[in-house]
């Protein structure tokens, strides 16, 4: 961790929270994880491309590299750069290019006017390039190069020009793909087609960009940054502009924070006095909500999610306890913008039925594919992997040489249970007035009453019966009732606890510290049946449960946590859709 040599405006180092533009937090002082090191190992690769999910810190390292390498920023480099790794021992390419900077998500993305947009933006900041290097490219040369009828053109010329002169040009991209994913969300496969496909605008632009990185080409760099390799297969024609690095490990740990670059903030701000919570208390939480991000199959570490991390730091300082919602509602992916992945017309498809077979279960095994068009996104491999570079799905493990995807923590986990009560509503399979539940649930966490809050939940079941084709088996009924008691914000939800060396299905901790007076937090053991189950069945399978719920509430950890509070054990039965028995269940002895 690193800060301006020059003394800081507030008592401590701001945490740059929603915030992008390295030049400038660097130089207000605020808090900068170093991660320049990782220049050196990308200057090994001339064109590269760079997947990551939201609000992972991807602007942040495009304007880090544009800082470094622009020519026309060199009198601020000692400033910008004095502390870090970079900046003690730099590379011989140090402000050395021109850079051609864009950011695809900084302009109107209505379709109709899309391609007027992208052409006014392009050139806008084009123009500023050439303005920032008068000494290289005079007024009659800028007059050339602008005066093309379009981007393509423009660069073209441009290219031309830095070629024949010895010119090195750097271009960076940011969210490449942003108003392609808007576009394909909001108005579908053919809108999309319309400017990555054949004679689109956006085919061309690349294609202009690749002729740049031919051997002929004037391009010296180019990075390139987005969530998915979608566009840029169908932009490209199989992918084939640059070396995609998003899945080797000696890039893993270059956005993101590991568990020590986190420990090592709040490690700061307890030393300066404006932190106090317990280190390793928050580090658990974090741990538990923010971690378990791995992208690459060979990477030795996880990396935790940079924008929920300083989330978490801008709520908790000066010395105060925290966000009252663990999860930044800037991290989410709209639902709207998944809707083409999970229906086609007014039907759920397979991919729903993938996704959901991933909640149930906690985990997929599948290769992640580097590249693959829209064309192909209804097989296995390809859904899995957009989940994995969404950053909804990350490598836990690796069996027999393929690695095996899971859910990274539980702010994702919360998201995918949204995803699910949003695909069923928006095909009208089930709804639920999730205000009148949240009530139920404030009984639960109040006043220990939770059966009028499972009741609504059965009874729904039971009134819609379109529901009830999707709701086989223990792990897809336990994700169903997950995804719906997870709404509830007086409890800390938890699946697959362990306690008493075994693993509770659903586990809701109370939230006293949020909701003071709040006494009461749930075991729950859920067993499934197939519909013709007999009673004897169930009363059997009903008395496990028990038994189970009995070994998990004896569990001390849980007592020693919360006090105050009073845990409830429940033994949930269903048979097939129908929930046949419910009880409470004392602790033993």
């Amino acid at each position: 961790m690193t800060r301006d040599s020059e003394p800081f405006l507030a008592p401590f180092p701001v945490i740059p929270y929603g915030r992008g533009n390295f030049r400038s937090i660097r130089l207000d002082g605020c808090l900068y994880v170093d991660k320049t090191r990782f220049i050196r190992t990308l200057e090994q690769e001339r064109y590269a491309f760079f997947i990551r999910p939201r609000r992972f810190g991807k602007t942040l390292w495009l304007t880090m590299l544009n800082a470094y390498y622009d020519r026309a920023q060199s009198k601020d480099y000692e400033a910008v750069f004095a502390g870090t790794d970079i900046g003690r021992q730099p590379t011989g390419n140090r402000s050395r290019y021109v850079t051609l900077y864009f950011d695809f998500s900084a302009f109107k993305q209505a379709l109709p006017t899309l391609e007027e947009h992208f052409e006014e933006y392009c050139t806008r900041h084009l123009r500023h390039t050439l303005r920032r290097n008068r000494d290289l490219f005079d007024e009659e040369t800028a007059r050339v190069i602008l005066g093309q009828r379009s981007i393509s053109g423009q660069l073209d010329e441009l290219f031309l020009y830095v070629r024949d002169r010895g010119i090195p040009l750097y271009v960076l991209i940011d969210e490449y793909d942003n108003f392609a994913n808007t576009i394909l969300a909001e108005q579908g496969a053919e809108a999309y087609h319309s400017f990555t496909h054949g004679g689109g605008f956006y085919r061309n632009f690349f294609a202009i960009l690749k002729a740049g990185t031919a051997e002929t080409g004037c391009i010296e760099r180019l990075f390139v940054t987005g969530v998915s390799p979608i566009t840029m297969d169908d932009v490209t024609s199989g992918f084939n502009i640059g070396a995609n690095l998003s899945l080797r490990p000696d890039f893993n740990e270059m956005l993101g924070f590991t568990e020590d670059e986190v420990r090592d903030m709040l490690e700061t701000y307890r030393n300066l006095g404006v932190f106090d919570q317990n280190p390793e208390a928050a580090l658990d939480t974090m741990r538990e909500w923010y971690d378990g991000y791995r992208f690459a199959k060979a990477a030795g570490n996880v990396v935790y999610n940079t924008d929920l991390v300083l989330y978490y730091l801008k709520h908790s300082l000066p010395n105060e306890p925290g966000p009252d919602n663990l999860i930044d509602a800037n991290v989410r992916i709209d639902y709207g913008k998944l809707r083409h992945l999970l229906t086609v017309g007014r039907q759920l498809n397979g991919n729903f039925d993938l996704l959901r077979e991933v909640i149930a279960e906690g985990r997929a095994d599948s290769e992640i594919v580097d590249s693959f068009p829209l064309a192909r996104l209804t097989r296995r491999e390809n859904f899995l992997s957009l989940l994995h570079y969404f950053g909804l799905l990350s490598i836990r493990g690796v069996t027999a040489e393929t690695p095996r995807l899971g859910i990274p923590n539980q702010t994702v986990r919360r998201l995918m249970y949204g995803y699910l009560r949003d695909a069923y509503d928006d095909v009208g399979v089930f709804s639920l007035d999730l205000v009148e539940f949240d009530r139920l649930t404030r009984r639960m966490a109040l006043a220990g009453d939770w059966r009028p809050a499972l009741e609504r939940l059965s009874t729904a079941m039971a009134e819609q019966t379109s529901v009830r084709d999707y709701l086989q088996g223990e792990k897809v009924v336990q994700g169903f009732l997950a995804a719906y008691l997870s709404t509830s914000s007086y409890f800390v939800f938890h699946t697959e606890m362990e306690l008493a060396k075994g693993y509770a299905d659903l586990v809701l901790e109370p939230r006293p510290a949020r909701y003071p007076g709040m006494r009461y937090g749930y075991v729950i053991e859920l067993k499934y049946l197939a519909r013709g189950a007999a009673a004897a069945q169930v009363a059997t399978t009903a008395a496990a449960a028990a038994a189970q719920v009995r070994g998990y509430l004896g569990d001390g950890r849980l007592a020693r946590r919360y006090p105050e509070a009073q845990f409830k054990g429940l033994a949930l039965v269903f048979r097939g859709w129908e929930l046949v028995h419910s009880a409470e269940v004392a602790a033993a002895g």
